[in-house]
């Protein structure tokens, strides 16, 4: 996106999804970014996130049974996994990859990608003060 056509709004938008720690949906987006941008709509930021999907600043985290997220390239460039909390309905990263997870697959079949989503709940909800 270029900074002359950008505006508040999606630099708003832009900046939530790079600073965040973990994949979020577009309602997480629309409430993070109106901290910084309280005018900014849901319609905008669904435009946003198919533009910046569209540049390649951010990649669609799909799950089965759940809403799209984002993510940031970054995020998405380094191989790793996901925790859903059956709780809050957050996702969160899982750094890594469990070995070994090829073997799984019936002889003779090879394996050249795989995902792996694990379901619980998370330590803020698991913990409530």
């Amino acid at each position: 996106m270029s900074a002359e056509r950008r505006t508040k709004q999606q630099a708003a938008i832009e900046r939530t999804i790079t600073a965040s720690k973990r994949p979020l949906s577009p309602g997480e987006v629309l409430a993070r970014a109106r901290r910084t941008s309280p005018t900014v709509g849901l319609a905008t930021v669904y435009r946003t996130l198919k533009r910046l999907e569209g540049e390649g600043t951010i990649a669609r985290v799909e799950i089965s049974g759940q809403p799209t997220r984002f993510e940031s390239h970054k995020a998405a460039s380094t191989h790793h996994h996901h925790f859903v909390c059956r709780v809050c309905d957050r996702v969160f990263d899982i750094p890594g990859c469990a070995q070994g997870v090829e073997s799984l697959a019936p002889d003779g079949f090879s394996v050249d990608s795989h995902e792996i989503v694990l379901f619980g709940i998370c330590d803020q909800c698991d913990n409530p003060s």
